[in-house]
This record gives structure tokens, C-alpha cells and sequence, in this order.
């Protein structure tokens, strides 16, 4: 039996949450790397975020981890890491896990990438290969 459901855990996560309007603002800031967690579908059918480094929900603890063989060295920058999703509550949960792990600093989009579109962030289309 389930005894926390997934909104709840989002409600619980101590993380720091950025409105879109505040993420759009920080789009150029060489100190900081956009992070889309959606599945590669979801950017094919939706678009992406110029510049917005893609990671699967799936992958993110193994990449973060440098004793993983999976680890990507753009996670050990010192930039600061702003999560998002197509809606805010994945990116909520994976800035949570990345939090947990010592990556610091990390923030995620509250609203995710719908909330960035409907505020007038730049997207681009993401051909399928």
C-alpha cells in the first residue's frame, strides 16, 4: 500500500523553486545549466529549450554520481543546476535526489516547461534523429 503519493512528496521536498519568469532571466548566465529532464518524446513533440542540457529522469543519479560509470563531468562544474520538466513535479522530486546527493546549488522550474512557454521563454524544435 502506497502511504505518500507523488504530490505529496513534492509538497515535502525542501528545494529551491524558481518561477519561469525568474529561470527565463537566467538564460546566458555562464554560471548556470538548464536541465530537461522530460523523456526525449515529450521534446520531439514539444519542443526544447535552446542551450538546455538533456537528461533523462531516469539517468540523473547515475550521471550525477562521479563513481558511476555513467557519470557526465558537466554535473562536477560548480554551475548551479535549474531542473525542469514538462510540469514541475518530476524536476521537483529530481532536484530533491540531486540535493540529496550534494549537488549544490540546484533549483527546478515551478510549472516546468509549460509554465516557460506560456511566460515566452525561446524554445526551439528538437528534430527526431
Amino acid at each position: 500500500m502506497i502511504t505518500k503519493g507523488i504530490k505529496q512528496l513534492v509538497a515535502e521536498a525542501e528545494i529551491e523553486t524558481l518561477s519561469a519568469a525568474d529561470a527565463i532571466a537566467l538564460v546566458g548566465d555562464e554560471g548556470v545549466e538548464l536541465v530537461d529532464i522530460r523523456d526525449i518524446r515529450e521534446l520531439w513533440r514539444e519542443g526544447a529549450v535552446p542551450g538546455a542540457r538533456h537528461v533523462p529522469r531516469g539517468m540523473i543519479e547515475f550521471w550525477i554520481d562521479p563513481e558511476s560509470p555513467y557519470h557526465k563531468p558537466f554535473f562536477a562544474s560548480g554551475k548551479k543546476f535549474v531542473f525542469f520538466c514538462a510540469g514541475g513535479m518530476r524536476s521537483a522530486l529530481a532536484t530533491q535526489a540531486a540535493q540529496n546527493m550534494g549537488l549544490s546549488p540546484v533549483a527546478h522550474i515551478a510549472g516546468g516547461f509549460g509554465a516557460w512557454k506560456e511566460a515566452g521563454g525561446p524554445t526551439e524544435e528538437k528534430p527526431r534523429p
